[in-house]
This record gives structure tokens, C-alpha cells and sequence, in this order.
């Protein structure tokens, strides 16, 4: 089984790209263990300068404790630390709007 590839978008607040950036360039190394035990790798996330929204792309492995992700406290924290900058549901999750794949060339 190979790797899925999931892509989603979600929107900063105005003013704050510098500042997102500046968190995610020093992404927390229990974070990113966490991201890479629940099979995450390949994952990046794009700007549209003009209207803020952000583009994530990743690929995941089949099987691993994607679903756990949640509920991690390392997650938690990071949405918290992260809730000042973009729009999110009430638990601070950011939002997230899937998209879905039209084309592919590899």
C-alpha cells in the first residue's frame, strides 16, 4: 500500500505571516516527532500572499496513528501557541477546508 497524499487549506489573520513563518522554522523537535510517528512526512505548507489562505500538502503512511494526532498534548500545545495567528474551531484546530485532487503528474 503506498503513501496517501492529502492537501487542505486554512487562513491567517492579516498581519501575521512573519510571525507564522517564524514559529513554523522553529517547529518544536517533540512536535515534529510526534508528526513523523503518526506517519507524516513531506509536508508543506504554501502562501497565497494575496488573500492569506494557506495550502498544506502531505503525505502520510498507511496504518501509522494518524488519528491519534488530536489528541497528543504536544498537538494540543501547538494549536494553542498557533490560535492567535489563523482562524480556528473552538478547541483551537485550525480550520481546515480539504481540497481535492483534480491532477497529478508524476
Amino acid at each position: 500500500m503506498s503513501d496517501e497524499t492529502l492537501a487542505f487549506k486554512m487562513q491567517l489573520k492579516p498581519g501575521v505571516v512573519a510571525e507564522y513563518k517564524r514559529r513554523h522554522d522553529e517547529l518544536w523537535p517533540d512536535l515534529a516527532a510526534a508528526l513523523r510517528e503518526a506517519g507524516i512526512h513531506d509536508y508543506w505548507i504554501f502562501l497565497d500572499e494575496d488573500t492569506l489562505s494557506l495550502f498544506a500538502v502531505l503525505k502520510r503512511k498507511p496504518g501509522a496513528a494518524f488519528d491519534a494526532l488530536p489528541r497528543q498534548p504536544v498537538m494540543r500545545r501547538w494549536w494553542d501557541y498557533m490560535a492567535d495567528l489563523m482562524e480556528v474551531e473552538p478547541d483551537n484546530k485550525p480550520r481546515q477546508w480539504p481540497l481535492t485532487p483534480l491532477f497529478h503528474f508524476n
